[in-house]
């Protein structure tokens, strides 16, 4: 999709994706009305991931650096962030960027692109990268999905260790399911109580996303944040064995057999210049 790389596209893609962007926006369930659902946290955001997948050798630095030192501050001219820039841990397909983006609005994502294209000092910045032949990429390829924050977490949570410039991994989850009624049950299952018990046990959310373009949908994407990997182990093993969890995770319509047919996850690390 090459209308989520921040380089130039034509005005017809453009136009597409724009109008699916905005289709999906408008025809979001009631889980996910990010305009409608209001609360002490004010709208819930929408969030864009970005999976870049990169060339060994010295064009996979030309990337990063472009990504450092002209979209990253270009997108902080936008007001838009904190975004998160993470490498895979542990995982297939490396190397392999991820770029995570929050909006506060519909109109916000699709007006970023057009919008980054006017910033001269980001084009000069970046001139390397937006300006690469055909013939010596910077990257592959780039996948995207765009997501609805679901209400129990209406917007992204920068980790305690940003803010405290601690070390930290991050794991990626994504729960597939069979239909959208089922997909909407297992949002339903977080915000009724499994956020809470994920909270209590050590397994602090970054964002949830209803995905609403992309692939493999319907499903749940998420973010969890951890000191290491011994901490990880150690909340994983505490939720697990939480009373309330095993309560709530064998109630009828609940279950995992009913509600969720795959999932999926990737150890990610941020990169130094993160801002999640």
């Amino acid at each position: 999709m090459a209308w989520a790389t921040g380089i130039p596209m034509n005005r017809r893609t453009f136009l597409a994706a724009s109008s699916a962007a905005t289709a999906a926006a408008a025809t979001l369930a009631p889980s996910s009305q990010v305009h409608a659902a209001e609360g002490a946290a004010g709208p819930r955001e929408l969030y864009e991931l970005r999976r870049y997948h990169l060339r060994r050798g010295p064009r996979q630095k030309v990337f990063e650096d472009y990504v450092k030192d002209a979209w990253l501050p270009a997108m902080g001219r936008l007001g838009i962030g904190p975004i998160g820039i993470f490498q895979v841990m542990l995982g297939p397909e490396s190397p392999t960027l991820f770029k995570l983006i929050p909006y506060k609005s519909a109109e916000e994502f699709i007006s970023t692109p057009g919008r980054l294209r006017e910033d001269a000092e980001y084009k000069k910045a970046g001139a390397e990268a937006i300006n690469a032949p055909a013939t010596d990429p910077t990257y592959l390829r780039v996948e995207s999905s765009l997501m609805g924050a679901i209400s129990g977490i209406p917007k992204l949570e920068v980790p305690p260790q940003t803010k405290e410039g601690k070390g930290r991994i991050f794991e990626l989850r994504i729960y597939e399911s069979h239909n959208k009624r089922a997909n909407l049950k297992k949002i339903e299952m977080f915000n009724e109580g499994e956020l809470s018990i994920f909270r209590r046990a050590g397994l602090t959310p970054v964002f949830f996303g209803e995905t609403l373009v992309g692939p493999r949908q319907p499903n749940l994407t998420y973010l969890l944040v951890f000191d290491d990997l011994t901490a990880r182990d150690k909340a994983w093993r505490t939720f697990g064995g939480d009373p309330d969890w095993k309560k709530l995770s064998s109630t009828p319509g609940y279950t995992d057999p009913e509600i969720v047919t795959d999932i999926s996850n990737l150890l990610l690390r941020p990169a130094a210049y993160s801002q999640i």
